[in-house]
C-alpha cells in the first residue's frame, strides 16, 4: 500500500457508508484523547476555514453531545448526537444528525472510530453511514477528510510541545 493509499483511501462496504483510514504517527492513546476531550475537538473536528464556536458533550453511553461549526462565510451548522458506545483508546461509536432551524434533524447516521496500535503509530478506521444516498455519503467525505488532516497537525502539534 502506497503512502497516499494509506492516508487517504476511501472503501465502500455499502455504497452508503463512508469509510476512511489514515495512519497518525502518534500514540493511540493521544488520538483517542484529540476525539473525547472538548478541548482538541474544538482545535479539529470541521473543516479547514471552519471554526467551533461551542460544543458540549457527555462522554458515556447514552451521553449526548451537540456541536456548532461556523463556515468562513458566518453560516452555521448544528448537529448533535449521543454516544453509544465508548473504549478507551480503542472504540468510538456515536449517531450524527444535523440540526436545522426549525429543530428537525436530518436522518441519523451512526460514527464508528476503530483506533488500533501500529509500530508506534495509530491507525485510525472511520465508518459512517448509512446515508439516504450516495450523494449524500460523497457530501461527507471532503469534511471528515479535511478534520482528519486537522487532526494529524494538531497531534503533531501537541507531540512537538511536549517533546520541548
Amino acid at each position: 500500500m502506497t503512502a497516499k493509499e494509506e492516508n487517504n483511501p476511501t472503501q465502500q462496504r455499502d455504497d452508503r457508508v463512508l469509510v476512511l483510514t489514515r495512519v497518525f504517527d502518534a500514540p493511540r492513546s493521544l488520538v483517542f484523547e484529540a476525539w473525547t476531550t472538548k478541548e482538541h475537538l474544538d482545535q479539529w473536528c470541521a473543516p479547514r476555514g471552519f471554526t467551533i464556536p461551542w460544543s458540549e458533550g457527555d462522554l458515556r453511553p447514552g451521553g449526548p453531545w451537540r456541536s456548532c461549526l461556523r463556515a468562513p462565510d458566518g453560516t452555521e451548522y448544528r448537529l448533535r448526537g449521543t454516544y453509544r458506545e465508548i473504549v478507551r483508546d480503542e472504540l468510538l461509536v456515536f449517531t450524527h444528525a444535523w440540526e436545522e432551524d426549525d429543530g428537525t434533524l436530518s436522518p441519523e447516521t451512526i460514527v464508528t472510530v476503530r483506533f488500533a496500535e501500529e509500530n508506534g503509530k495509530t491507525r485510525l478506521t472511520f465508518e459512517q453511514g448509512p446515508f439516504r444516498s450516495v450523494e449524500a455519503r460523497d457530501g461527507h467525505q471532503g469534511g471528515w477528510t479535511e478534520c482528519l488532516e486537522r487532526l494529524a497537525e494538531h497531534v503533531a502539534n501537541l507531540q512537538t510541545r511536549s517533546a520541548s
